[in-house]
């Protein structure tokens, strides 16, 4: 699922009072060690996919805890930050708060959520490295990694073996040389890899390849760096993909992606790994003709690494105005640790830490998204970042590039320099 940072919280008013309350000695250490009563909102991906795992969590704080009720509360993504940032203007906070890890960001500037003793949580030292940048602000830890998603490349086998191309590439230069067959012979009118120019995930997995980045922090300040040598050199790789493959519609994101690829417009995509059999699916496959024939696999970069991968998924977070901090903070280790994982793991999706992604790499049911979520990164944590999203910067900057309105190196400074004005503010 895409979950956009919610830049403009909508709570800047009562944060102060938050941030009166706030506890930087570590949440869960005393406050709430004698809770009786504990609430704790999650999505209703829980509620619908993995009802056990959260009875079990239950089950192990209540052995502990005996007397203590727990109180559980479900919400979509699209109302669940409005219902946050209500609830937190007064004294009734949740004890426990799932948050898309790209929501963390806005919060943990406010001084919503409480800091967390990483020692109080199994695997914390083997968290994935985009995960824990997402629950990490000013050198601090606001939150505890959940389940993580990555992105894929997904092709049609059909395709690419009636040009001659019979198994996945291993190298960027044998992708390339893929995509050229199938661009051949499906003319230009078809986009062999349907890359919309708007999808920054994309784009800057190239820039991060390069060595580039979004932005650097020096000094406690953060910098734009989409104008660095590195950064235009994944800028300008990402441009070939869009001129030579791609053939839609350069000013779109990526939201319809998986629509357009069901159509039959397109023989590979790189998106989250779910879109392949999304697109697959009957009522989406418009051609008759993907249904047990996409196929993923990790998707090679031009430095001859594995393309690194923007890693999504979800957090828990402990409010700073929870009066039981300390027995959400058990309650989260015993949703998300060992026992907790293996559950999620097995429900299709990648765990929070590096122990066990190695163990699903040598699953050849697994092996794909487990390889490709190895190398990842994650956006800068600068207290202006929410605003920067919010500002589509650079979305504007890629669809100027896709459309060619301006070079790469003219659409890269004039989104360093839309970068840098805000990206420091709170």
């Amino acid at each position: 699922m895409k979950r956009k940072l919610i830049a403009a919280i909508g709570i800047a008013g009562m944060m102060v009072s938050i941030a009166a309350c706030g506890d930087d000695s570590g949440s869960g250490d005393s406050k709430g060690t004698d809770a009786k009563e504990l609430t704790v909102w999650l999505t209703v991906d829980a509620q619908n996919n993995w009802p056990e795992l959260v009875k079990a969590a239950d089950a192990a704080v209540q052995k502990a805890h005996p007397g203590v009720k727990i109180n559980h509360e479900y919400y979509g993504w699209p109302d669940k930050n409005a219902k946050l940032d209500a609830v937190l203007a007064t004294d009734k906070a949740p004890d426990v708060v799932e948050m898309g890890n790209t929501e963390m960001l806005g919060y943990m500037v406010k001084g919503a959520f409480a800091p967390l003793d990483t020692a109080k949580f199994d695997n914390s030292s083997a968290w994935l490295d985009g995960l824990k940048a997402s629950v990490t602000y000013d050198g601090k830890t606001y939150g505890v990694p959940y389940y993580a998603g990555g992105r894929v490349a997904n092709w049609r086998k059909d395709l690419f073996a009636s040009a001659g191309v019979k198994t996945t590439p291993k190298t960027y230069a044998e992708l390339t040389a893929a995509l050229d067959k199938v661009q051949k012979k499906e003319g230009d009118k078809f986009s062999a890899w349907y890359q919309p120019s708007r999808d920054w995930y994309a784009a800057m997995s190239f820039v991060y390849d390069a060595g580039g980045s979004i932005a650097k922090e020096d000094g406690g300040q953060w910098k734009a760096n989409l104008s660095s040598p590195e950064s235009i050199k994944g800028l300008g790789e990402f441009k070939k993909v869009l001129d030579t493959y791609m053939h839609g519609d350069k000013t779109k994101d990526e939201s319809d992606r998986y629509i357009v690829y069901g159509q039959g417009k397109s023989g590979m995509i790189f998106a989250p790994a779910w879109e392949g059999a999304t697109a697959a699916a009957k009522e989406n496959d418009k051609t008759g003709k993907l249904a047990n024939n996409v196929e993923n696999f990790v998707m090679p970069g031009p430095s001859g690494k594995n393309l690194p991968v923007f890693l999504g998924g979800s957090d828990l977070a402990v409010p700073v105005k929870s009066d039981a901090q300390a027995l959400a903070a058990e309650w989260i280790n015993a949703f998300t640790g060992p026992s907790g994982q293996k559950g999620l793991i097995a429900k299709g999706n990648l765990p929070n830490n590096k122990t066990d992604l190695a163990t699903l790499k040598s699953d050849p049911a697994t092996a794909v998204p487990a390889t490709a979520a190895e190398s990842n990164w994650f956006v800068p944590m600068a207290p202006g970042w929410g605003q920067v999203e919010k500002a589509q910067v650079l979305q504007t900057m890629l669809q100027s590039i896709g459309t060619g309105k301006k070079t790469v190196e003219a659409a890269a400074k004039d989104a360093d320099a839309a970068i840098d004005k805000v990206i420091n503010t709170k």
